[in-house]
């Protein structure tokens, strides 16, 4: 064929972008490249995951900005496949399509009392801070003096870390002026870092969890037993070598032997206890949480597992954020695997001529670095596939007109480009690296200006 293949891709967060970069980085198959995004902004967690304060983390967008001034990229804002365009509308207009859209919804504790007024995933919380324009008009009560988060991965760690940061510090940053609003009156004084298995299983980084003992406001301890060594986290240490967890538990027990500064908020990590119950009030509000104590065994599969001691404690607590994992959602007409929530598929390839990449792929694991592989993977599934034949057959030209029929507020890089300036200028004028436009009618309008 002598005109370059055509190829959507289905979400304009990392995945998304670290496909397009390898597709239109290679000269064996001439491509282009067009990128899908429901909401008028690029970027995806990158932009609404990615804590405010870790501003060097955002610095990969610069390489996505390097790589929308390409030829053969466009960028498709405020495009909701199975809303302006169908699945089939990309078929007949696409010779490969892959989605890379994540793992939006988050996993349940299943246990009583998970949806008490208090209640929250992570996710939402994150969502809000960082100014999605689907969670802006989110409320938390940040009146609650104590505050559980269920879960020990690294979004578990920014959250309770923007919860034990001072408004001042959070200031400078590009966190949502909303948020900034409601966290200058938070009342939260004590905050629960709470893991099921032990210090060694933990799944943050030691990064996110040395930082947790340099905030300004806050003293942070663990309980001595908690953070020990048990045999068996011993022996797999000791079979792999692993540094890194050594270094992880290390940091951990020094919290442990930690006097408190007298500082303004106290954060407390915990393990070995699992979430069995959440009480409530008579407003049907979170007063407490029951925990079971655990103790590690060896499981069928090998691995170590929580099992009950028998024992429990109560936490006196009025806000809960879940952090326990996160699950792809169904794309109609793909097949879905409901257990693991991703699409069933071989090195990125679902169906003929349709791919996948990222946490719809793979499931959520890793960080934003860990989808430049799994990209590349299905970049070379697609590519390979291409070259032998294996793709649709688009009976349409170019799909532009079409969406701008449906969606007459359709987004391009040039009008990413003007909002971004916005922001940037604003930010500018507050000191901050940018002040976030969080709902859509004023991004669009801020592009039609």
């Amino acid at each position: 064929m002598t005109d370059p293949l055509r190829i959507a891709v289905v979400g304009a967060g990392p995945s998304g972008f670290f496909l397009a970069e390898k597709l239109l980085g290679q000269d064996a198959i001439p491509v282009t490249a067009d990128l899908y995004e429901r909401l008028p902004t690029p970027y995806g967690l990158v932009r609404y995951g990615v804590a405010p304060d870790h501003e060097k983390i955002k610095n990969v967008t610069r390489s996505f900005d390097k790589l929308a001034a390409r030829p053969g990229f466009r960028f498709f804002g405020n495009v909701e496949i199975g809303k302006e365009v169908t699945l089939d509308d990309l078929r007949a207009h696409y010779h490969l399509i892959c989605f890379a859209t994540g793992a939006p919804s988050d996993r349940r504790m299943g246990i009583p009392g998970e949806d008490l007024l208090g209640s929250h995933p992570a996710t939402e919380f994150v969502a809000w801070y960082n100014g999605h324009p689907d969670y802006r008009d989110f409320q938390f009560d940040l009146s609650a003096e104590r505050v559980a988060v269920v879960g020990v991965g690294n979004v578990a760690v920014d959250v309770a870390r923007i919860l034990a940061k001072s408004p001042d510090e959070l200031a400078a940053t590009d966190i949502a002026d909303h948020a900034l609003a409601e966290l200058r009156r938070s009342k939260v004084k004590e905050i629960y870092l709470l893991g099921r298995r032990g210090a060694a299983q933990a799944a943050f980084t030691n990064p996110e969890v040395k930082e947790l003992g340099e905030l300004a406001g806050a003293d942070v301890t663990a309980v001595p037993s908690e953070v020990a060594l048990d045999p068996l986290s011993e022996a797999e240490l000791a079979k792999e070598d692993d540094a890194a967890t050594r270094k992880k538990i290390a940091i951990l027990q020094d919290y442990a032997r930690r006097e408190r500064t007298g500082k303004e908020k106290l954060l407390t990590i915990r393990f070995l206890v699992s979430p069995v119950e959440l009480l409530g009030d008579d407003r049907g509000q979170v007063r407490a949480m029951r925990v079971a104590k655990n103790r590690l065994v060896r499981g069928a599969d090998g691995s170590l597992k929580a099992e009950p001691t028998g024992e429990s404690e109560e936490l006196p607590v009025g806000l809960v954020f879940r952090s326990v994992g996160y699950q792809g959602l169904p794309i109609p007409g793909l097949p879905f695997e409901q257990r693991r929530g991703l699409i069933p598929n071989e090195a990125g390839r679902a169906l003929p001529g349709i791919y996948v990449s990222g946490w719809i792929k793979r499931g959520p694991s890793g960080v934003i670095g860990t989808n430049k592989p799994d990209a590349a993977e299905t970049a070379t599934t697609m590519l390979e596939d291409a070259a032998a034949g294996a793709m649709l057959a688009p009976s349409a030209g170019d799909i532009e007109p079409l969406l701008r029929s449906r969606q007459p507020d359709l987004v391009t890089w040039a009008d990413w480009v003007k909002l971004n300036e916005v922001e940037a200028r604003a930010g500018k004028a507050a000191g901050r690296s940018r002040v976030k436009l969080t709902r859509v009618n004023e991004m669009l309008a801020a592009i039609r200006k």
